[in-house]
């Protein structure tokens, strides 16, 4: 099955599967002048699970298969399996934040749940953990983002078989690479949360207030991580009784939607990682070995 029938006048439409990877693709890179809400960032995982899909389907294609199994483009073979490695080790890196982070957010939960009226000092301890873990988090998510900037370095097209059908291939691929990079950009400084992120909650129902017209029609850029941090950075803050009560509701409501948006980055990561590890395990390997 070739990927275009060869003619002498009009080239022939391009084969299904390659026409669904760039739909795919150009869906995906205009979604990423959109917002950077959880719902956004969730749709975008769903979205790059979907390409990975395809992709799955366009590396099984004979002509794809034959064009890539050439000894002389073993080298980028090569490096497609190790940048398929290096984006399920980033996946990996996103799914133990989110895990570590929501361990420490149900911790929160369940002493919020038990605690006394004018009992602070289990739940300013259990705060205080949370705050450590969001900083050890922060710093395995900047770790990883200097990674994804250190591949940005590939093999020439000079080192391929000099063939446009193995050209378009190879291009179409690393089209892939960019932007899954870019999605896990998304999602890493999503999770980190950082400070060019709003990052409170009262300026936030301060614009609600504003005008709760403009909120109803425009998505409103909500970081549940970064209203958490803000909120439970308030209630150690306020020492009364009074104050903190309030306070600790303001973190409980956080610590709610949180939860919830964790949740959803987490299936949508478990799923993109399982098509990813079939990609690798499926198509790449028996490329390799073809």
């Amino acid at each position: 099955m070739a990927l275009h029938a060869r003619s002498n006048s009009f080239p022939s439409r391009p084969h299904p599967i390659i026409e669904e990877v760039y739909e795919l693709l150009c869906r995906l890179r205009s979604s990423e002048a959109t917002s950077t809400s959880s719902s956004s960032i969730c749709n975008k995982l769903s979205g790059l699970q979907d390409l990975h899909d395809s992709v799955d389907r366009f590396l099984q294609l004979p002509l794809t298969q034959q064009a890539l199994a050439q000894e002389k483009n073993e080298k980028w073979t090569n490096e497609l399996l190790d940048g398929s490695l290096w984006r399920l080790d980033v996946c990996g890196t996103a799914k133990d934040a989110l895990l570590q982070t929501k361990e420490c957010v149900q911790n929160l939960q369940s002493i919020m749940r038990r605690r006394r009226v004018g009992e602070t000092g289990a739940l300013t301890s259990e705060v205080r953990k949370y705050l450590t873990s969001r900083k050890m988090v922060k710093k395995t998510i900047e770790k990883a983002m200097k990674n994804l900037k250190g591949t940005e370095n590939r093999s020439t097209f000079s080192s391929l078989n000099n063939d446009s059908e193995t050209i378009s291939i190879v291009s179409k691929l690393r089209d892939v690479e960019a932007v899954t990079l870019t999605v896990f950009e998304s999602l890493l400084s999503f999770i980190s949360s950082p400070k060019s992120q709003p990052n409170s909650s009262w300026s936030l129902v301060s614009k609600m207030m504003q005008s709760k017209k403009v909120v109803c029609e425009e998505e409103t850029e909500v970081n549940e991580f970064a209203e958490v941090d803000a909120s439970l950075q308030s209630l150690i803050g306020h020492k009364t009784s009074k104050s903190h009560s309030q306070s600790a509701l303001n973190a409980h409501n956080q610590l709610e939607k949180l939860d919830a948006c964790i949740q959803d980055q987490e299936d949508g990561l478990e799923r993109l990682f399982r098509q990813m590890i079939k990609t690798r395990g499926v198509s790449l390997l028996n490329i390799l070995n073809h």
